[in-house]
């Protein structure tokens, strides 16, 4: 059964499909670059994050996704980045990579605050192996075919981004470029697997409650044509500059916990679960979702974080 429900899963994706949305992250608090580019360099030294996500654990073949992120500034307003992005399904039957290179241009706008507009370009590799579905047979191989071996499609994105030191929010479109998968007019048995653009708006605030503690709402709205709209909210608390703890709610989706530990000035672990919320959560096969992420910045004689940054 944990198979069937598996081979559903990913062939729902492409038949007839209005909408493939982007990868799905809990902590996108800490990965805001691969869903905005405005964001490179905000942070104001060279910061590496890596992120780890499996999905519905427990479940044969269920998503996993990894991200890469490179992003410093490089003069008082511009700011370069790398964004790497891998997410799989299916022990392998589908691969989907991107790569993008980033660039923002910062103005400030006031004594504190700062907007910034962020492009990307680059592209995205898909992998997909149907051989490697459960009961795959010669007659699913006529519709088709042998798969897809390293197709590589070009893309674009931008966004906009304003920041002060206890307030952001952010408008982005990862992905402008729609490309279309297992387009075959020459045959009856044409499947469509379409890429739309996913519409992203990220904000929150930062409340000093005092020296010892910080508190911060923040929302993630995600939107796509054919899909559900997502919306995600959170509350962090930030103790002692080194602890967060957190929760989070994807609406009529998972309920989450948060937890972040600042090692050094340098380095910061993080960690997240989901629960479904929906009949999937109920499943005895779904142990939830976990993410963890690592993130380590390059300080400079220079360059100290003296309060480190909470978004």
């Amino acid at each position: 059964m944990k198979k069937v429900i598996l081979i559903l899963l990913a062939f729902i994706s492409f038949s007839q499909l209005k909408a493939q949305q982007d990868a799905q992250y809990t902590q996108y608090m800490y990965n805001t670059i691969s869903v905005n580019p405005a964001y490179a360099g905000s942070r104001g030294l060279l910061s590496v994050t890596g992120l780890h996500r499996s999905q519905w654990v427990g479940l044969d073949g269920a998503p996993n996704t990894q991200t890469l992120n490179i992003h410093s500034p490089i003069t008082g307003r511009v700011g370069l980045g790398v964004s790497i992005v891998n997410d799989e399904i299916g022990n392998g039957t589908n691969q989907d990579t991107y790569f993008d290179g980033v660039f923002s241009y910062t103005i400030p706008t006031s004594t504190t605050g700062k907007l910034s507009f962020g492009i990307k370009a680059g592209g995205h590799l898909l992998n997909i192996d149907f051989n490697k579905l459960v009961n795959y047979n010669n007659e699913a191989n006529a519709l088709t075919g042998d798969g897809i071996d390293k197709k590589f499609a070009p893309n674009f994105g931008a966004g906009i981004y304003y920041h002060t030191n206890t307030f952001y929010a952010g408008l982005s479109v990862p992905n402008f470029l729609k490309t279309e998968h297992f387009d075959d007019a020459a045959s009856a048995n044409s499947f469509l697997a379409q890429e739309r653009l996913n519409f992203y708006f990220i904000t929150g605030y930062v409340f000093d409650i005092n020296p010892n503690l910080k508190l911060k709402p923040a929302a993630l709205i995600k939107a796509a044509s054919g899909a559900p709209l997502q919306l995600d909210i959170s509350a962090n608390a930030l103790i002692n500059q080194r602890f967060t703890l957190g929760v989070a709610y994807r609406w009529d989706a998972a309920l989450s916990a948060l937890f972040a530990f600042q090692i050094t000035d340098q380095l910061m672990i993080g960690l997240a679960y989901d629960r479904e919320v929906t009949e999937l959560g109920n499943t005895s096969f779904n142990d939830g979702s976990f993410e963890i992420m690592l993130r380590y910045e390059f300080l400079t004689r220079y360059k100290k974080v003296i309060t480190p940054r909470f978004f």
